[in-house]
């Protein structure tokens, strides 16, 4: 039987980790729809080839084979790995650790093997993580002020958070698209996508907004024109409409799995705007 546990990150870990999993798959094969989340993500196949997926900027299918057991770690936008690359080398991209990583990839893969379980290798993965983080230089700080900047409550023109942050428009653009993979616009619209979905995952009601209700409603409290424009980014972002992607129901994932943990950094800065 298909089963997904998601937790957050060691606490150590909060600052540039969302969340970490296990996905252990059934009987058959699991098709799995990942969706840009403006970070990147590792996938530690026990025993098999791990892989980094880059930043999306679109809908990726992959097919996990049966009986196959996934640790994972999904980043914030702006706090991946070390890499020898920038990331506007690998969006889109699916690159195998041992490419990006060498041995310290092929050591991982033994010792994840031998931890005896899922649950252990997660924690050695992230253990390895935070000895990692604690020897390499830490992530652009202005970047990571323009990705709280941009979170999905918070309206803001490119231009303004340039001035704000004293850089130029091209500046932000060239530190963001090294940091991040995207540029601040996309990255904008990416967040925005994922604060539906963490409303959506929650259950969340609309704040009230006269003639607003359910998806409609969510869509204008996150500054989407209407819900037609919601639609069109979602279309663009899964591949799919919002309740096709959602199994018809606005307070679930069509796939069944809880995302809860992962969504938890974007809930935690939301402010509700008045009912008009």
């Amino acid at each position: 039987m298909d089963s997904y546990v998601e937790r957050p990150p060691m606490p150590e870990l909060a600052a540039v980790v969302r969340a970490v999993w296990i996905h252990r798959t059934g009987p058959a094969a699991y098709v799995q729809r990942h969706l840009p989340t403006g970070g990147v993500e590792i996938h530690f196949p026990i025993g098999g080839d791990p892989a980094l997926i880059g930043p999306l900027t679109g809908p990726v299918v992959e097919v996990i084979p049966p009986h196959t057991t996934v640790v994972g770690v999904r980043f914030l936008p702006g706090a991946a790995p070390a890499l020898p690359a920038g990331l506007d080398e690998l969006v889109d991209q699916r690159p195998l650790l041992a490419e990006l990583w060498g041995s310290v990839a092929d050591r991982l893969v033994a010792e994840l093997a031998g931890a005896g379980t899922a649950e252990a290798a997660l924690r050695h993965l992230e253990k390895h993580l935070l000895r990692e983080r604690r020897s390499t230089h830490p992530a652009d700080p202005l970047i990571g002020a323009a990705v709280r900047t941009l979170m999905p409550w918070r309206p803001v023109h490119i231009d303004g958070l340039a001035d704000h942050l004293a850089l130029s428009a091209s500046q932000l653009r060239r530190r963001c698209l090294r940091t991040v993979g995207l540029s601040p616009k996309v990255l904008q619209r990416t967040l925005r996508f994922q604060g539906f979905l963490a409303l959506a995952q929650a259950g969340a009601a609309a704040s009230g907004r006269r003639g607003a209700d359910g998806i409609a409603g969510l869509a204008v409290d996150l500054g989407y024109a209407d819900q037609a424009h919601l639609s069109r980014e979602c279309v663009r972002l899964t591949g799919l409409t919002p309740r096709q992607l959602l199994g018809g129901d606005i307070d679930r994932c069509r796939c069944g799995h809880d995302h809860s943990a992962s969504y938890r950094p974007f809930l935690a800065t939301r402010r509700h705007p008045p009912p008009r």
